[in-house]
């Protein structure tokens, strides 16, 4: 005759499920904290890695470089800090020329380098609209030439080349 199952059995398979779910949470928390100390890394560390960086890798990092020069130049343009805002422009379009030519050069991330740059453009050219006439210049610049990166990108990828 069968008896009921020991207490112990029981008590066992929910423990043996308690350190499953605790290792997956222990995995997902060690990710989720890797990735924000990655997303963390200071300007200077992202350039200094920009310069040794394969040639495949390198697109990305500059694209990122980039971005965060972009929104420090919208920070800046609003805190009314003109030529500070003018120098990150002007980085926004060195990162960009150099992500575009990694991208040509290695055939890695066009498209998305391309799509990139039609985002920044456009963060420009709404930057340029809340400016004063006589700092708009070099904004709508910047915003040309990322639209010929653009533009260039677009031709490599769809070339008759392809």
């Amino acid at each position: 005759m069968a008896g009921s199952a020991s207490v112990d059995c029981d008590r066992a398979e929910k423990v043996n499920a308690m350190r499953v779910h605790t290792t997956i949470a222990a995995v997902l928390l060690a990710t989720t904290l890797l990735a924000f100390a990655y997303k963390t890394e200071s300007l200077q560390d992202l350039i200094a890695r920009a310069a040794s960086a394969r040639v495949e890798d390198r697109p990305a990092l500059c694209v990122e470089i980039a971005e965060r020069q972009l929104k420090s130049a919208d920070e800046l343009y609003t805190a009314g800090k003109v030529d500070d805002a003018r120098s990150a422009v002007h980085d926004v379009v060195t990162y960009s020329e150099k992500a575009h030519d990694a991208a040509i050069q290695s055939g890695k991330r066009v498209k998305n380098t391309e799509i990139e740059f039609r985002k920044m453009a456009a963060k420009l050219r709404d930057i340029k609209r809340s400016l004063n006439f006589d700092d708009q210049a070099p904004v709508e610049t910047a915003a040309d030439r990322l639209e010929s990166l653009r533009t260039d990108l677009l031709s490599h990828m769809f070339g008759k080349g392809k």
